[in-house]
């Protein structure tokens, strides 16, 4: 599709109006248990990521070259 600049920014002006009037804003409640829920996620992705780096050190150097 080979759109002018006015449609494309038209189109992204629309789309944009869009997205904002059937958003809200989060209960209190809502909030923290969608902030609990991601920190609780980053927690789990990073002890995974350091007890691979462990053992994947422990297997190739063959000592805790991490620490």
């Amino acid at each position: 599709m080979n759109m002018n600049l006015g449609k494309r920014l038209h189109s992204f002006w629309t789309n944009s109006k869009h997205i904002i009037n059937i958003s809200y804003r989060p209960k209190n409640a809502e909030f923290k248990k969608t902030a609990k829920v991601i920190i609780i996620g980053i927690l789990i992705v990073g002890i995974l990521g350091l007890v691979l780096g462990i053992i994947i050190s422990l297997i190739i150097v063959g000592n805790l070259s991490l620490i």
